[in-house]
């Protein structure tokens, strides 16, 4: 099972404020979809929780939490380690979120998919473990400038641990 994390960061590594995301960015949410469908993605509870209709159709869903709540359409457990038990059939695992979940999975993790945004929010709450390039090797890189629908350039980039 290889461990993926995917996620897109602001030049200071904000990932969010105030339990959502800091951009809009449909071509980024393309990809998040493109990447994610047919596969198990696990986030954690205020991850779910943001979601605007809840569970990702055509995905498995899980959710880490150690508080007893149900959530529909996804599977529940208290880690990550737990979780990942569950998964060893799986071809890919995706890692969706939010920061705390990103910084325990980013020693596990594989590959990471970025999309690094070429501005700094004025405000942010949740940031991104820094990416290491001793530990990290660049293996694709996409650039995209502005246009009618992206207001900030934003860059698809692929890691893969060295």
């Amino acid at each position: 099972m290889s461990i993926s994390i995917i996620v897109a960061i602001a030049q200071n590594n904000a990932i969010g404020f105030e339990n959502k995301l800091l951009y809009w960015l449909p071509n980024d949410l393309k990809r998040f979809k493109a990447l994610t469908t047919g596969h198990t993605i696990i986030m954690g509870r205020k991850t779910f929780e943001s979601l605007p209709k809840g569970a990702l159709p055509n995905r498995r869903n899980i959710v880490l939490t150690r508080q007893d709540i149900e959530f529909p359409g996804a599977e529940r457990y208290a880690s990550l380690e737990t979780a990942l038990a569950q998964c060893k059939a799986e071809e890919e695992v995706f890692i969706i979120g939010g920061a705390s979940v990103y910084r325990e999975a980013m020693p596990l993790a594989d590959k990471l998919y970025i999309t690094h945004i070429e501005d700094t929010p004025a405000q942010a709450d949740v940031f991104f473990p820094e990416i290491d390039a001793s530990v990290w090797k660049e293996t694709g890189r996409e650039a995209h400038p502005t246009d009618e629908k992206h207001l900030y350039p934003y860059c698809f980039v692929d890691y893969q641990r060295r």
